[in-house]
């Protein structure tokens, strides 16, 4: 049985052209990550390849592979080896057109526990998503392993409440979000600032707001874009408890394999004197299903 604490490995890295390139660093990420006593460890978003989603080429379909594949398999090899747990996102390739950004959840045997393909697919400037991905067909359902039951997210599943509370009604004992989001090369600092406040604090709050611990991991380092500017990709990598208070934060700008030792007796302690879900008025939610409540539907 998963015992009261829970050491938490981020392998926050940079990403080349080359895709063996990458996936050695997430392999030493790994293997860093576990020397250094990590039971956990997580990946960034599309951590085999660039961000390719900037542009819309055909051609980056080549970049998508089945599961199990080559790097789910390497992932799994890693995962018993070195005995954690790992999660890694990759470009799914479920049938010809038909791909997902999936994140995998290796168990410390090398076993598949399960899988995530992300909810909530983008499609704004340098983000052409849609192009690539179709959203995810397997709801929010947290997957079991034997460190417990994680809530797995992938990158703009961040930004909903919905998501993460989802999860946490279905049992999810930490929040893990594999992350690929950086800035344009035209925003200038004071922009650069609020949007990763922004990124940063709307997590911290899903942590608040379920009395869960938090975990997302980005990769950084500029990306060129072949029909623009490229994104600069900010890192900060980092672990929140279920207060929002940050146990752990990457640098913005460097390779790093960033720990925690998580207290897995907070979310109880927490949600005792916090008691939101207690106190949830589910039946006056039914207009969250809903896109929007124009005003004749106000009543």
């Amino acid at each position: 049985m998963p015992g009261d604490t829970l050491i938490i490995g981020l392998v926050q890295h940079d990403c080349a052209e080359d895709t063996s390139t990458n996936l050695d660093r997430s392999l030493a990420g790994i293997a860093e990550a576990a020397a250094a006593g990590a039971e956990l460890v997580l990946l960034p978003e599309l951590h085999r390849s660039r961000y390719f989603c900037q542009q819309e080429e055909a051609s980056r379909f080549d970049l998508a592979e089945a599961i199990p594949g080559p790097t789910s398999r390497a992932l799994a090899d890693a995962a018993r080896r070195r005995g954690v747990v790992v999660v890694g996102s990759l470009f799914e390739k479920r049938a010809p057109g038909l791909c997902h950004n999936t994140a995998v959840v290796l168990d410390r045997d090398g076993s598949m526990a399960g899988s995530y393909r992300k909810m909530h697919i983008p499609d704004d400037p340098g983000y052409h998503e849609k192009f690539y991905f179709t959203p995810g067909d397997q709801g929010f359902q947290p997957i079991d392993t034997s460190l417990g039951r994680l809530g797995v997210l992938v990158c703009w599943d961040q930004w909903f409440p919905e998501a993460a509370r989802l999860m946490a009604l279905a049992g999810a004992e930490v929040l893990l979000y594999p992350t690929a989001i950086g800035w344009a090369e035209e925003d200038e600092r004071a922009e650069r600032e609020r949007q990763q406040e922004a990124w940063l604090t709307v997590q911290r709050a899903h942590a608040v707001a379920n009395g869960l611990h938090v975990a997302a991991c980005n990769r950084h380092g500029f990306e060129p874009d072949s029909g623009g500017d490229g994104i600069l990709f900010w890192g900060s990598s980092f672990i929140a408890g279920p207060q929002g208070e940050i146990l752990a934060r990457a640098p913005d700008d460097t390779d790093c394999v960033l720990l925690a030792t998580v207290d897995r007796r907070r979310s109880e302690q927490v949600r005792r004197v916090w008691p939101y879900l207690r106190d949830r008025r589910i039946d006056h939610y039914a207009p969250l299903l809903r896109l929007y409540r124009d005003r004749t539907d106000l009543t």
